[in-house]
């Protein structure tokens, strides 16, 4: 498990006035993909982006390979792969780059502000594929890999010296680690089986390639956690001097390996997750980090990377990859999206063959009012909150006017700051934010999530 992309729970679809648990989703992008229909129409790229400001694209690499599933996992990957796959999955992003960079047009006006290799595990590749892999981005999209940041996601297992020579090489500003846990016994209960050993040469090789931010990412609420294998863990962490810190409570959802959990919501085992979130947050706030989000902390003397949270969440992204979202302002669109083993790679072995990349296949349009709705959330679940002016510039009317009643229920709870220039949520209000982002969810965003087929 890795950064935004790499941790979405399955949503919830229920009314929010029925949920009770903090744990509800992970709202990293809105409307999540189980919102997203086959588009009849097709529409053509060229048609889509034509009229969309092209001046701070964000690019985005899926590669949607592992060397092992998580017990956690329901992302969009497949545990390795056979001889030639990988390969012939980078002809195809090949020929959709291809596609994607005549769509856009070949003026001056496309420039890209930032990159991402995500996944999967991007590391999953050989040192010789990864270099091939910044080559689709820089020579084929037209992106500037030494001049914009570049975050990589990785695991300790991939995280080798060869395959992190060519990331810094090539501009590489940051690497995402996924470890999860230092404690060996919890990580086996979370079904990622590794040495702590292992972990810490990993990151030692990371700090050896001297990319500027090296990010790990840490999970709370495994069976058998404490308080003070937490501690242990925050404090392995903490020996590297990571720049940002990533803490996920877990999640346990259906098609996933620790698909164990149902029947309604747990009480203890929030009460769980919630006390370890807050013990985790004072320690790293104590230790001179400060909270960028619910899950992010950042280093108080570190690098800006761009965007908090790293998530595909603004307009005028391009996702390339069979896993990728792509945004415009009226039409957020992908590939078909599964979480069972047998129908990702048959949606990867589609890909792979695929020749037509000129069209949008599978999305969900965004009306005026969705991109209100999305605007808030994606603003509302930062720390530093949503200007009021600058929601009634792009939207020309405040916040209150368009969502009044759920923001007083926010209040209400003590979940919202008073402060009429900037709608901040408290640090109680942070600590709930799985469930206030999908209570903001749409009455049609959740009937389409509800009517989702599981697969």
């Amino acid at each position: 498990m890795t950064t935004a992309e790499q941790t979405t729970a399955e949503p919830t679809t229920a009314e929010p006035t029925t949920r009770t648990s903090p744990y509800q989703h992970y709202v990293y992008a809105y409307p999540h993909k189980t919102a997203y229909r086959a588009l009849p129409d097709r529409p053509a790229l060229g048609a889509l982006w034509a009229a969309e400001p092209k001046d701070a694209l964000s690019l985005y690499l899926h590669i949607p390979f592992c060397e092992v599933r998580c017990g956690f996992c329901n992302l969009f990957t497949r545990v390795g792969a056979p001889d030639g796959l990988t390969g012939a999955y980078l002809d195809a992003l090949e020929r959709q780059a291809d596609a994607v960079r005549q769509a856009l047009g070949d003026g001056d006006e496309v420039r890209f502000a930032t990159a991402a290799f995500g996944g999967g595990t991007p590391t999953f590749l050989t040192a010789a594929e990864l270099d091939r892999l910044c080559d689709i981005a820089e020579h084929r999209m037209g992106a500037d890999l030494r001049a914009v940041p570049l975050s990589v996601e990785a695991s300790p297992a991939t995280a080798t010296a060869d395959r992190l020579a060519v990331l810094a090489g090539r501009g590489a500003t940051r690497i995402s680690l996924g470890v999860q846990s230092f404690v060996e016994a919890e990580a086996r209960a979370a079904v990622r089986p590794q040495r702590r050993a292992d972990v810490e040469a990993a990151l030692g090789r990371i700090r050896e390639a001297r990319v500027p931010v090296l990010n790990i990412d840490l999970i709370y609420g495994i069976d058998g956690q404490t308080e003070d294998t937490w501690r242990r863990s925050l404090d392995a962490a903490l020996a590297w001097r990571p720049e940002e810190l990533y803490l996920y409570p877990l999640y346990v959802r259906p098609l996933t390996g620790l698909d164990r959990r149902g029947g309604g919501p747990d009480p203890e085992w929030d009460e769980q997750r919630l006390r370890l979130y807050r013990a985790g947050r004072d320690h790293l706030l104590a230790h001179g980090y400060t909270q960028r989000s619910m899950r992010m902390f950042r280093r108080a003397d570190a690098p800006s990377q761009g965007p908090d949270d790293h998530a595909c969440q603004t307009d005028g992204m391009i996702g390339l990859g069979c896993g990728a979202r792509s945004y415009t302002a009226r039409l957020h669109y992908s590939f078909d999206y599964a979480v069972g083993m047998h129908e990702v790679r048959a949606i990867i072995d589609d890909y792979v063959r695929a020749t037509d990349f000129a069209h949008a296949e599978v999305g969900h349009v965004m009306d005026g009012h969705e991109a209100r709705r999305r605007h808030l959330l994606q603003s509302l679940l930062q720390a530093d909150g949503l200007r009021t002016d600058d929601y009634r510039a792009r939207f020309a009317a405040a916040p209150a006017d368009d969502f009044g009643p759920d923001l007083e229920r926010l209040a209400d709870r003590g979940w919202l700051t008073g402060d009429p220039a900037v709608l901040r949520l408290t640090p109680e209000g942070l600590a709930h934010s799985d469930a206030i982002g999908p209570a903001l969810f749409s009455p049609a965003v959740r009937a389409a999530m509800a009517a989702y087929e599981r697969k």
